[in-house]
């Protein structure tokens, strides 16, 4: 964490917090570590779905050679914030009116997750459409039992079955599909991987997608290995290595001339950049436990919930208490911080440890820039709305 993102923590009034402070600056210069750690022939697009304040959008701008979007909101979104930009659109169960939409924005890239996908945009496109078949290829037994989050490799709602991209090539020959010209394959299949078990995934997803064009004649001039790069919540300093990573991915490529990779991560590029900022409101002593309730909580930052897992977090002492009566303190060396909800599952840290935690304390949780705010049920209590800030000291 920057001072400058101390300083500011420090300096809100408590009527201005939770908010949410973000370093554009850092932003910058972990995608363009990011950037310069892969090969050529890898493309790197941002998954706008992990954060999509307009701000770090354009932050990214010229660091990634590209957006991928979702939804014909995000599509939208990212299209105002970041003009010209080139966008990648998958997700299932598009509308018709939505693909028309993205078309006429100018939408480069098409994830294409069923049959049914391919009728519409055959049905709604005016001209020439680049897409990827997006596969649910099986990956080997235990490959995905750790992961925190498997979107593929068993029974999914993402993709096609590896028989059902026969059929949509043989859709694809037709004459009335002409326009939809086939570019290569899509496989998202697991988020939470480290460097050496993404390189593997990649390996399987290139091989079988050159075996499949070579198989059929086809052209493959793209693969799109998806995202899911590891974060450690439990280790804020550790970061995914995107060095081997890119080193993997050279070799890879040296097998395969001709062939452009791309990558497509979301929390592995933003959740360092962000922070959520708020203060202790009580400290409460139950049953020879010690709970924190804070100003906000996962209706705001709901990441830790989703994940199951502890959000990191500084405490900043407040020196002063305007009250008469006693300040409440933590007395265990450990505390359950929770927030303001009607719910026992509104909690951010559990059994946390603490030096001295007090009423009117600021605590500052670290990777809040991706899956946080954007994700979190807002209207649940109506409790206010967190305030934004983004810092960038090195920006223009």
């Amino acid at each position: 964490m920057s001072a400058d993102v101390l300083r500011l923590a420090d300096s809100l009034d408590p009527e201005q917090l939770p908010a949410y402070l973000y370093d554009l600056s850092a932003l910058r210069t972990h995608a363009a570590a990011v950037r310069a750690a892969l090969p050529p022939r890898v493309e790197l697009y941002y998954a706008a779905k992990a954060n999509p304040a307009a701000e770090l959008l354009r932050a990214l701008h010229g660091l990634v050679d590209g957006y991928e979007v979702s939804s014909g909101g995000e599509s939208a979104h990212v299209r105002a914030a970041v003009p010209g930009a080139v966008l990648a659109f998958g997700g299932p169960g598009r509308t018709k009116d939505e693909i028309a939409a993205a078309l006429a924005a100018g939408v480069q890239r098409w994830h294409v997750e069923s049959e049914r996908d391919l009728h519409l945009l055959a049905e709604t496109a005016p001209g020439p459409v680049d897409l990827l078949l997006r596969v649910n290829l099986p990956v080997p037994a235990g490959t995905l039992d750790s992961v925190a989050l498997a979107m593929g490799g068993r029974p999914s709602p993402f993709g096609l079955d590896p028989e059902r991209v026969e059929a949509c090539l043989r859709l694809l020959a037709r004459p009335e599909y002409a326009r939809l010209r086939l570019r290569g394959v899509h496989a998202h299949l697991a988020s939470g991987l480290p460097a050496a078990e993404q390189l593997a995934v990649a390996r399987r997803v290139v091989d079988w997608s050159a075996a499949l064009a070579a198989r059929h004649g086809v052209p493959l001039a793209e693969v799109n290995l998806g995202g899911g790069m590891a974060v450690d919540y439990a280790d804020p300093a550790a970061r995914f290595d995107w060095p081997a990573f890119g080193a993997g991915l050279a070799a890879l490529l040296a097998e395969h001339p001709g062939l452009t990779l791309r990558i497509e991560p979301g929390r592995s590029l933003t959740a360092y950049c962000g922070w959520y900022a708020t203060e202790v409101l009580d400290v409460k002593h139950s049953h020879g436990e010690d709970f924190a309730v804070l100003r906000g909580g996962t209706h705001h930052l709901r990441t830790p919930a989703t994940r199951g897992h502890d959000q990191p977090f500084t405490v900043r002492p407040v020196a002063g208490w305007p009250h008469p009566w006693p300040r409440p303190a933590a007395t265990t060396g450990r505390a359950t911080l929770c927030g303001q909800l009607c719910t026992p599952k509104d909690v951010l840290a559990h059994r946390a440890p603490v030096g001295a935690l007090r009423a009117a304390d600021r605590v500052v949780f670290a990777m809040a820039g991706a899956y946080a705010w954007n994700i979190s049920h807002h209207e649940f209590l109506m409790h206010p709305r967190p305030g934004f800030h983004f810092l960038d000291p090195d920006g223009d």
